[in-house]
């Protein structure tokens, strides 16, 4: 394997880089108590990947068996205990651990152990996710879609239930 083609032909680099604070207001906050950070949207890393903290709630919450098409996700769990479907089976993973589930890999995650949970989640290439989280913050909140509609929205998020 070797590097990739340079996507940067400039002499001498520049001041391009962005710093998001760990005390930065979430972008989303659930009812379930959980937050969401936006760290680095696919908008702002030309595609290349995708970068959120998930922070669970004490709630149990986090979706079921699914898999992507046209994107890989990883997990690196910062703190608590958070279970990880690998296709196999639910494994409760901890603070240091990490999951790559490849394009097409079935996973899922969610916090059942009743304590605060946190992990990053990195998506690549790096889709639109945000507007996927913020209807299910919608959801969380009322919104009620018919068949059809959470039909074409789990299809244009590339969600596919297993």
């Amino acid at each position: 394997m070797s590097y990739p083609e340079p996507i940067y032909d400039g002499e001498h680099g520049e001041k391009s880089a962005w710093v998001r604070l760990g005390d930065a207001t979430p972008d989303l906050t659930y009812t379930s108590g959980g937050t969401v950070d936006y760290l680095a949207r696919g908008e702002q890393t030309a595609g290349q990947f995708g970068l959120y903290r998930w922070n669970f709630g004490t709630t149990v919450s986090g979706p079921g068996a699914h898999f992507h098409r046209t994107m890989s996700e990883s997990f690196f769990i910062l703190s608590g205990r958070v279970k990880i479907f690998d296709g196999t089976e639910w494994g409760e993973r901890t603070a240091g651990d990490f999951v790559h589930v490849p394009a097409g890999g079935v996973h899922g995650f969610r916090n059942e152990s009743g304590e605060a949970a946190s992990m990053l989640l990195l998506f690549a290439p790096g889709a639109p996710r945000e507007p996927y989280f913020e209807t299910l913050k919608q959801v969380g909140e009322g919104l009620t879609m018919s068949d059809e509609e959470r039909e074409a929205f789990y299809l244009a998020h590339d969600n596919h239930w297993v």
